[in-house]
């Protein structure tokens, strides 16, 4: 745990520099992919750990980003606080599907879960009295004022998703090198070995369902923030896609790659994008471009580096610091007992 907080107050530092050397829509950038990060880690803990696949985490992040909408727009309540019910409702909707989920495996779960991730979206045109149909509902958060009037709303906007996201991956650290994790990973590799052990198994499944839609939820929140709208068109199935996408390219399993990969597709998506924009191609055909780019990229990767980004990054750490030492010849005088001195290759 103690490398896990110096690799969080590490990463604290880099936004913060970031966040104030760089422009406003860096900024929205660094933003964003903290909020892809606290989603992507909750997933990359469901399927890496306790070993089950969601296809369905955008509507998780819908449920998230809709509990803050309204109630930030019909009581007068704390930020933090309402931050902390969007996660909580996100959790009890991670309880009931996981419930279901409990008796699902491979490919059913993943259907089930697909159906969920579009279907959920879709409830906000049934209702748009409440949820405001296509065009949505306003999120509108004030920079604080001790910051002062020019202080720019994207920096803050950076820092605070930075923060929820940090937080995030210190407390999925701490669960998963604690018992809560030893039981997920129990259950991942064989299911009637950890029964046996003494692991109940669908506590545990559940369990993992619910932390992970919980990361959804304030992922969600936290992109509600950032747009300053939610809209059913922002959470589409191919988000979930892009998340579990980000989730394999950084490395499944591993929270740090959850930064890598959330990086990657944020980025990747922006440029493509632009790229889609100057070439004069249709908003339709530019969404659908980066999605068959993930696609490359995570074929690529699994290729070359199977384990991941963050599996490539600690393999050559691993050979920078397993490098054989040279040692001198000794002179014609000297026994080897007497050599102290040695060159690194």
């Amino acid at each position: 745990m103690r490398r896990a907080l110096a690799g969080v107050l590490i990463t604290a530092v880099v936004v913060w520099v970031l966040s104030v050397k760089l422009s406003a829509f860096r900024d929205f950038q660094i933003a964003e992919i903290a909020a892809y990060t606290t989603a992507v880690a909750g997933l990359t803990v469901l399927t890496g750990l306790s070993g089950q696949i969601s296809l369905g985490h955008g509507a998780f992040m819908a449920v998230g980003a809709y509990t803050i909408a309204l109630l930030m727009l019909h009581l007068n309540w704390s930020f933090y606080l309402v931050l902390v019910l969007a996660g909580l409702a996100t959790a009890g909707a991670g309880a009931v599907v996981g419930i279901a989920a409990a008796r699902l495996s491979g490919p059913y779960l993943a259907g089930a879960t697909l159906m969920l991730g579009i279907a959920l979206p879709s409830i906000a045109n049934a209702y748009p009295g409440v949820f405001g149909g296509e065009q949505g509902l306003p999120v509108t958060l004030a920079t604080p004022g001790f910051l002062g009037v020019s202080f720019p709303p994207t920096r803050w906007q950076a820092w605070l998703a930075g923060a929820v996201a940090l937080v995030v991956l210190l407390a999925l650290a701490s669960l998963s090198r604690g018992r809560v994790g030893r039981d997920w990973r129990a259950v991942r590799d064989d299911e009637v070995a950890a029964a046996l052990a003494g692991v109940n198994v669908a506590r545990a499944r559940v369990l993992a369902f619910v932390i992970s839609a919980a990361c959804a939820g304030l992922a969600g929140a936290m992109l509600a923030v950032i747009t300053n709208l939610v809209a059913p068109g922002g959470y589409p199935v191919t988000l979930s896609i892009t998340l579990l996408t980000a989730a394999v390219i950084g490395g499944i399993g591993t929270l740090p790659g959850a930064i890598w990969g959330s990086i990657v597709v944020v980025v990747l998506q922006t440029y493509i994008t632009d790229l889609a924009t100057s070439h004069g191609l249709s908003p339709t055909v530019g969404a659908n471009i980066p999605v068959a780019a993930y696609g490359a990229i995570l074929i690529l990767v699994m290729l070359v580096f199977p384990q991941g980004l963050q599996g490539a990054i600690r393999k050559l750490l691993t050979g920078f610091a397993g490098a054989t030492p040279l040692r001198r010849n000794p002179a014609p005088d000297e026994s080897p007992e007497k050599e102290g001195t040695h060159e690194l290759l």
